[in-house]
């Protein structure tokens, strides 16, 4: 016997926030995707200084985005099947891995808000590091300034700070964009171009998680509801 009245509303409606949530994962498995692909961030975090590798730490979130969204496709589609079933076993199967969905989203967060400021640092040291050694001609110079010149090509900016971005193209045009004139007026600090280019990423990333975080809930109320909407009807 199929629920009725406010129950037979609910089992549509929680149809359509699993419809959403199912295209919310897709959404976030595309985003994520592109990020990881992302010609700029690829482009230094796959650099390496000698034996030392560009600090990778940003694509941990990345993998973990990647995974969610792809569980949230799933999880999205079982939830919309279990509804127009009526199944009581299938919407409890769906009450379960959206709990263990939102732990794992909120264990995300919080790593991404402890860890949102070390991965720019990360990043910004291994430049200093390869500028230091392309400046004053330590060993595997050559190797540091191609280094240097990725962040610089990439990023479009010179040095790391604003002495170094402001006279570093006058007197070293090989690691900086070969007119002076437009570079010393216009290069930018490349730690503050390494800022905007993680934190900006990272600021889609927990928008993305702050809007499925508010789908997640109302869709545990919605399959409570209907669980016992369900069961009631059944008795009857």
């Amino acid at each position: 016997m199929g629920v009725e009245g406010c129950t037979k509303c609910i089992k549509y409606l929680l149809f359509v926030f699993n419809f959403i949530f199912w295209l919310a994962g897709g959404i976030i498995l595309g985003v994520a995707l592109w990020l990881r692909h992302d010609s700029q961030t690829t482009n230094i975090l796959y650099l390496q200084l000698g034996d030392k590798q560009a600090p990778n730490t940003f694509y941990v979130g990345i993998y973990i985005l990647i995974a969610v969204g792809a569980v949230m496709m799933f999880v999205g589609f079982l939830g919309c099947y279990g509804a127009i079933q009526e199944s009581q076993c299938l919407l409890g199967t769906f009450f379960t891995c959206l709990v263990i969905l939102f732990a794992c989203e909120v264990a995300a967060g919080i790593w991404g808000f402890v860890n949102k400021d070390q991965i720019a640092k990360d990043v910004k040291q291994f430049y200093d590091q390869a500028l230091q050694q392309a400046l004053m001609g330590e060993s595997d110079a050559n190797n540091a300034k191609a280094v240097v010149k990725t962040f610089h090509e990439t990023l479009d900016c010179c040095g790391s700070d604003i002495v170094t971005s402001t006279f570093t193209p006058l007197w070293k045009d090989d690691l900086c964009r070969k007119d002076s004139l437009k570079s010393f007026f216009e290069n930018t600090n490349c730690h503050k171009k390494i800022d905007e280019l993680f934190s900006g990423k990272l600021y889609l990333i927990g928008i993305a998680a702050v809007v499925v975080a508010v789908i997640m809930i109302f869709e545990m109320i919605l399959s409570m509801v209907l669980c016992c909407g369900i069961r009631n009807s059944s008795v009857y």
